[in-house]
């Protein structure tokens, strides 16, 4: 195996990009439609010898999908082959909704969740962009979430909390 940006397995070398690709292909358990690498939880990947590091920012500490992810990302390397990998769990700084993508932001809003707005609430319905809404509560589906209605059509959404 050798250091730097790619890595040789067996007959075949695996580039970080490659592999970011790859993280860009597993879901968040608790939103599907958005990928990890979207949500901005995936904070860097690297080879430290011989040793794939990948280190993982929570949305919160408390986050109780942490488990779920770290297996997801760990199945999604392996079947690239990765013999060894490492995952480091940084805290500091912590996540914030502005990392987000802006392809992850469209994606949550096609998907039905008002994405996280700096005014602290949604701008308009994800199902029919009407302007008119009314908060319902605090909490949502995810403690990341806070349930809103569309005054317009009626329908209830998840609004992702600015964090």
């Amino acid at each position: 195996m050798q250091a730097g940006s790619t890595i040789t397995l067996g007959d075949r070398s695996l580039s970080l990009e490659q592999i970011w690709q790859r993280l860009d292909e597993v879901p968040d358990p608790e939103i599907p439609a958005i990928s990890l690498v979207d949500l901005g939880i995936i904070r860097d990947v690297r080879w430290e010898d011989g040793t794939l590091e990948v280190t993982v920012s929570p949305t919160y500490s408390g986050c109780p999908a942490t488990s779920m992810i770290k297996l997801e990302i760990i199945k999604a390397l392996t079947e690239l082959g990765i013999p060894r990998i490492d995952l480091k769990r940084q805290l500091s700084p912590p996540w914030t909704t502005d990392w987000i993508s802006e392809r992850g932001r469209k994606r949550l809003e096609d998907y039905g969740i008002a994405p996280p707005q700096p005014a602290g609430g949604p701008q308009h319905c994800p199902h029919c962009r009407a302007e008119e809404l009314e908060r319902i509560s605090q909490f949502g589906s995810t403690p990341c979430k806070a349930q809103w209605r569309c005054k317009t059509c009626l329908e209830p959404f998840d609004y992702f909390k600015c964090i």
